[in-house]
């Protein structure tokens, strides 16, 4: 565990120390959402944001009111981690779940630093582990202890499920952070309330063999969340290109989802060194954030 958490600072390190050069000296925090939480509302005044209308206490007929807000104080990051058995495609110790879970560590590293609060869900087609978001060195530690001795209760996989749970756990608006390779349905209209709640990041993993077989001819195939094994023919091109074919359209539809609400989509290969992806993507929220 020693060298794991060794690792895991080296990381967050450098995270931290490419926005801040990046940042120029202007950098906040990586995790920071819209810094904002509503307070109440009061009488709508000339020059005020229509957009800040409060409809339903307007609609009662005592005139026009608008939102109000206040800074937010605390920002609470959730992470929300697929543990299913599709994760662990990939070579050992670099597979899907392994670098899963590397990136959760790595950020709770990050977030407790600027003294955030932090949670975790982990679902297979199950709630796998629930810890309630807490603040401090400890607390981030434990969420990395419970990461790494993580005993499974299932194979299969439900995101549905595990949206449903973090909607009626995670009340106040927080950063959910939603790390799986999505190979699943149904998700899709509860993905879109959990961006309409909260600011929401996906991170989509991928490993090149799910869509790049070796050519080996008629070979068994274990698939691990069924448990069952089924004979396919590596070196058919049509069964090739299937395969690319439903990765590709699987993750067109993704990404068009998360355009259209708003999530910060990021691919991440389970070759590649995903530290790099992951300053380019807090850089463009950073820049987003200052915009608003």
């Amino acid at each position: 565990m020693e060298h794991i958490i060794s690792k895991l600072r080296k990381y967050e390190i450098q995270i931290r120390k490419a926005l801040n050069s990046r940042m120029q000296g202007d950098f906040h925090s990586i995790f920071k959402g819209s810094g904002l939480e509503f307070d109440g509302v009061r009488e709508y005044q000339y020059g005020d944001d229509f957009r800040s209308i409060d409809w339903n206490v307007t609609a009662k007929g005592h005139g026009a009111f608008v939102k109000t807000f206040k800074e937010e104080k605390e920002q609470t990051v959730f992470f929300l981690l697929d543990v299913s058995a599709s994760q662990e495609i990939g070579t050992p110790g670099a597979q899907k779940v392994d670098v899963g879970k590397e990136i959760c560590s790595v950020l709770t590293l990050s977030a407790i630093k600027e003294n955030n609060r932090v949670g975790l869900i982990c679902f297979s087609d199950v709630r796998e582990k629930y810890v309630k978001s807490g603040k401090g060195t400890k607390h981030g530690y434990q969420i990395i202890h419970e990461l790494y001795n993580l005993k499974l209760k299932s194979t299969k996989t439900d995101i549905d499920e595990a949206i449903k749970f973090t909607l009626d756990q995670v009340k106040k608006r927080s950063v959910i952070i939603v790390v799986s390779d999505f190979i699943d349905d149904g998700y899709e209209k509860n993905l879109k309330t959990l961006a309409k709640r909260h600011d929401l990041v996906v991170i989509h993993l991928k490993d090149d063999r799910e869509t790049k077989l070796p050519n080996l001819g008629i070979i068994p195939v274990y698939d691990q969340e069924s448990r069952k094994t089924v004979w396919v023919n590596t070196s058919s091109g049509e069964f090739r290109k299937r395969l690319e074919k439903r990765y590709t359209a699987n993750k067109g539809e993704l990404e068009r989802l998360c355009r259209k609400h708003e999530i910060n989509y990021l691919e991440i290969n389970t070759k590649q060194n995903y530290v790099p992806q992951l300053i380019k993507l807090f850089k463009l929220r950073n820049k987003t954030l200052k915009s608003l």
